[in-house]
């Protein structure tokens, strides 16, 4: 099955190396390079996604089993 983040993944090293051989990156760039530090904004929004995608499930999983619980309409034989 295709998965677009390999793609996604792929294509942003591939300009981060070009602009880095090109010399518009720097490896000890502090504003451009990740420093591995996570802030408690981060981790926040990290939540808070994780939340609104659990809240979304519930309700597609709600949906799903008041339907499944309908009964079945089953046509007379002609």
């Amino acid at each position: 099955m295709y998965d677009p983040t390999i793609t996604f993944t792929a294509v942003i090293h591939a300009i981060a190396g070009h602009l880095r051989a090109a010399g518009v990156l720097g490896p000890n760039d502090d504003e451009l390079s990740d420093r591995g530090a996570v802030s408690l904004e981060q981790a926040l929004w990290y939540a808070a996604a994780a939340v609104a995608v659990a809240v979304v499930a519930a309700i597609i999983w709600a949906q799903i089993r008041s339907t499944a619980s309908t009964p079945v309409d089953v046509p007379d034989a002609p």
